[in-house]
């Protein structure tokens, strides 16, 4: 009595209804552009070290994807990023369960090195590929002007969930004052939520990033309870999305959404709901060029008091990223081939691109 609870939904609860129309999916496309840089798959990279090093962020870009680099993580820290993944790999296999979390925190106390950061960005942006960095809210006034000096050209400003306004003990991070300060769209997130959605909208953010990256490693849920069903969350914010187009006369700002994905299938729902990408990690985690070779965590797991996320995780597959997201795939459980399956999808129920493929009906299981 004297509360309500909305029921809500996960993406593996939704399903894509067929239309009257199908089309071949060689004339169907999966482009599209974040401001004024295209891509040509909806893909975003969750911004773990476990997933993307300089060398796999320029063959991220060089396949179509946006790859984010961990601007507070391992390259960051370390002269020998290799070598420090190499440890975390090798305690991973420890008999004691914590040894590779407690090695990863280890290893993030070590202080940010600016001149790491700009030499790590330097290969990516050398490569011609677009390039991109994430922040957490509580750093992002700090490192963001060496950022922007080392040529980062998105920068994505991400934590467990991100609010219009950051209060801490210092100054407050206020969000609409900071992006409009800079000359480089701002991606921002996660929310799980129609109101916080239209918040970051309102800031000037070109992105709003839905969900906090749920995975088989993520606790989040289990360590602070909050999480909000995918599809649900996806969908608040599309709404979101609409209002404030009309709001604003004709703003758009683009939903990339963040967790909450097993394989292709939940990647087309994702965009079904009203993403315009998907931010994925440990779909990628056993690609030959992953720098975790097989393991994965966010990095939520290296919080030096309140780590959310375990390293999980099987060994380095065999199979390149190419084929991680173009196939050919041998397997039928959606793992291989993410977005040629995303285009067949597209095609069987008769939409050619990502906006009217958002506009397919939906149902919900019983």
């Amino acid at each position: 009595m004297g509360r309500e609870a909305r029921r809500s939904y996960d993406l593996s609860q939704v399903e894509i209804v067929p239309s009257r129309r199908t089309r071949s999916s060689q004339e169907v496309s999966t482009a599209w552009q974040l401001d004024a840089y295209p891509f040509g798959i909806p893909l975003v990279t969750h911004p773990t070290d476990a997933i993307v090093s300089p060398a796999s962020a320029v063959r991220i870009g060089q396949l179509g994807g946006l790859a984010v680099l961990n601007a507070e993580g391992l390259w960051a820290r370390h002269a020998d990023a290799d070598g420090a993944l190499e440890r975390v790999r090798d305690a991973a296999t420890d008999d004691d369960p914590t040894a590779a979390l407690q090695l990863l925190q280890e290893l993030h106390a070590a202080p940010i090195q600016h001149a790491l950061l700009a030499e790590a960005l330097k290969t990516v942006r050398e490569a011609g590929v677009t390039v991109a960095a994430r922040v957490s809210p509580q750093h992002a006034r700090e490192l963001t002007p060496d950022l922007l000096a080392a040529g980062v050209e998105i920068l994505v400003v991400q934590g467990t969930i991100v609010s219009a306004e950051h209060v801490s003990g210092g100054e407050p991070l206020n969000l609409k004052e900071f992006i409009n300060s800079l000359d480089v769209p701002v991606v921002a997130g996660g929310v799980g939520d129609y109101r916080t959605a239209m918040h970051l909208m309102r800031t000037g953010a070109a992105g709003v990033i839905v969900g906090y990256g749920e995975s088989s490693a993520t606790t989040t849920d289990d360590v602070l309870g909050i999480g909000v069903p995918m599809a649900t969350a996806i969908v608040d914010a599309a709404a979101a999305r609409r209002d404030y187009l009309d709001e604003t006369g004709g703003r758009y700002v683009h939903v990339i959404a963040d967790g909450g994905m097993f394989g292709s299938g939940d990647v087309a729902k994702a965009i079904a709901c009203g993403a315009d990408a998907v931010m994925l990690g440990e779909q990628l985690a056993e690609a030959a060029e992953a720098p975790g070779q097989g393991l994965y965590w966010t990095s939520a797991a290296a919080h030096p008091s309140l780590p959310r996320s375990e390293i999980t995780g099987f060994g380095p597959g065999e199979l390149d990223l190419e084929t991680v997201l173009f196939g050919p795939s041998a397997v039928p459980d959606g793992t291989v081939n993410l977005f040629g399956a995303l285009r067949r999808a597209m095609a069987k129920t008769g939409y050619s691109d990502l906006k009217e493929f958002q506009r397919v009906g939906l149902t919900v299981r019983g």
